[in-house]
C-alpha cells in the first residue's frame, strides 16, 4: 500500500491545489505546516492548532529530539504523535540542516556528521542511518532523508561536492529506511501504512547542478521531493529564480515540498511556480518579538501609535485573537512583559498563513490565482516604509 496518496484536483499555469491522504490525516495543498521543533509548536496549543486553525500537520525537529528527551524515551512513549498526544500527521526533518548550522562544532566525513551538543558539549553522531532510527522511533508520517545543506553563497565546487555527497546519503537513507520498515520499527504504525520518504533537491544557486540533483534524486525513486537549501543566505532573487527553473520540471505526481520558506511573499510565489508544501519558524518566532502577519503587511506591536487603538490586528482576519482583543491591548501585554502577548500574537501569525493558503487553494480551484496573488502582494506592501 503506498503511504500517502497524492491527487491534483485543480492547476492554475503551474500553481497546483491538491491532497495529500497520510494514515493520520487528508491535507489540503497548498499548505503551510507549523514547526513544531521540540513537540510543541512554540506558545501555541494543540487545541488551538485542532480545532480552531485546522493544522492537518506539523513538523517535529530530529536534531532537538535527538538531543532531548532522545529517540528511546520517545520510542517507549509510544512514538512522538503517542507522546505529544498530536494524532495527526506529522513531518520530521532530517535533522542535518540544524547540524551543518554548527559549522565550529562538527566534523563532516562521507560516513556522517560529528558535532557536539549544543545544550552540554557531549559527543554526538549523525548519519543517514542513525536519523533514519531516529525519525522511526518518532513515527511521523513524513520522513525526510538526510541530507548536507551547504551555504547559500557555495562555489559551484563546493556545492558539486555537497550534491554528490547527498545523493550518496539519499540512497543510504532510503535502504535503512525500508531495512526499518520491514522491521516493524515505525513507531508511528497505523492501519498498517508505512511511513513515507522525500528526498531533498540541493544545487544552491547553481542551475545546472540543482537540474542535476533532481535528476539523481528522482532515480533513487521517493514518495515526495523536497527542495532544500534556501533562504540560507542567498539573495532573495536567487531564491526565486531557483524556484521558478526546478519546480515545474519536478515530478508531477508527488508532493513539491519548499523547505523553510518563508515569508506571505514567498509562499504565494513558490506556489505560483508549482509548490504544494511549506513551513517555518517565522509565524511564531516573530510573535514572541511582536511582530505580527498582517493582510496589509507587517505590524510592530511595539508601535507608540498603537496605545490607545481599539482596532483589531488585522480587520480581514477571522481568527479568535482578531476577533476579541485590540491592537492596544495586545500592545499593553507585550509592554508589559506578559506571555500571553506573545502566544496570542504567534496564534494569529499561524492563523494568517494557513488561512493564505486556503485563499491560495480557493483562487486556483477557481483559475483566479494571479488575481489573488496580484491583490494579495499589492496589500501586503501598504505598510513598506511606513514604520507600522
Amino acid at each position: 500500500m503506498n503511504p500517502i496518496q497524492w491527487q491534483i484536483q485543480a492547476t492554475d499555469g503551474n500553481a497546483r491545489a491538491g491532497t495529500i491522504t497520510t494514515r493520520r490525516s487528508v491535507i489540503e495543498t497548498p499548505v503551510f505546516m507549523p514547526v513544531g521543533t521540540q513537540g510543541t509548536v512554540k506558545g501555541v496549543r494543540f487545541e488551538w492548532l485542532e480545532n480552531e486553525l485546522d493544522a492537518r500537520i506539523i513538523l517535529g525537529n530530529t536534531y532537538h529530539l535527538f538531543l532531548r528527551p532522545g529517540p528511546d524515551t520517545i520510542r517507549q512513549m509510544g512514538g512522538l504523535h503517542s507522546f505529544t498526544s498530536w494524532d495527526r500527521s506529522l513531518l520530521t526533518d532530517s535533522g542535518g540542516f540544524q547540524v551543518f548550522s554548527l559549522t565550529d562544532l562538527r566534523k563532516l566525513t562521507e560516513e556522517g556528521v560529528e558535532f557536539r551538543s549544543h545544550l552540554d558539549g557531549s559527543k554526538k553522531f549523525l548519519s543517514p542511518e542513525v536519523s533514519m532510527e531516529i525519525q522511526a522511533a518518532l513515527g511521523s508520517e513524513i520522513v525526510m532523508a538526510f541530507d548536507e545543506c551547504p551555504p547559500g553563497d557555495a562555489g559551484h565546487e563546493r556545492t558539486r561536492a555537497s550534491l554528490e555527497l547527498t545523493a550518496r546519503w539519499a540512497q543510504r537513507s532510503k535502504d535503512r529506511f525500508f531495512d526499518l520498515q520491514a522491521a516493524g520499527m515505525d513507531a508511528g504504525l497505523k492501519d498498517g501504512f508505512r511511513q513515507s520518504l522525500f528526498g531533498i533537491i540541493q544545487g544552491a544557486g547553481h542551475l545546472d547542478l540543482r537540474r542535476e540533483s533532481l535528476d539523481r534524486t528522482v532515480q533513487i525513486g521517493f514518495d515526495g521531493y523536497a527542495i532544500g537549501g534556501l533562504s540560507v543566505g542567498e539573495e532573495k532573487s536567487v531564491m526565486y529564480e531557483v524556484l521558478d527553473f526546478i519546480t515545474p520540471q519536478m515530478p508531477t505526481g508527488a508532493p513539491r515540498y519548499l523547505m523553510g520558506v518563508g515569508t506571505p511573499e514567498d509562499l504565494i510565489e513558490a506556489v505560483s511556480c508549482g509548490v504544494d508544501m511549506f513551513d517555518c519558524v517565522i509565524p511564531t518566532r516573530n510573535g514572541r518579538t511582536g511582530s505580527a502577519f498582517t493582510s496589509r503587511g507587517k505590524l510592530n506591536i511595539r508601535n507608540a501609535k498603537f496605545i490607545r487603538d481599539d482596532s483589531a490586528l488585522d480587520p480581514e482576519c477571522d481568527c479568535s485573537v482578531c476577533g476579541r482583543y485590540s491592537l492596544g491591548y495586545l500592545r499593553h501585554l507585550y509592554q508589559a512583559g506578559e506571555m500571553t502577548a506573545s502566544m496570542m500574537i504567534s496564534h494569529h501569525n499561524l492563523a494568517f498563513f494557513l488561512s493564505t493558503m486556503r485563499k491560495a487553494r480557493e483562487a486556483i480551484k477557481a483559475s483566479s490565482f494571479q488575481d489573488f496573488r496580484r491583490e494579495f502582494l499589492s496589500k501586503l506592501s501598504q505598510n513598506d516604509g511606513k514604520g507600522v
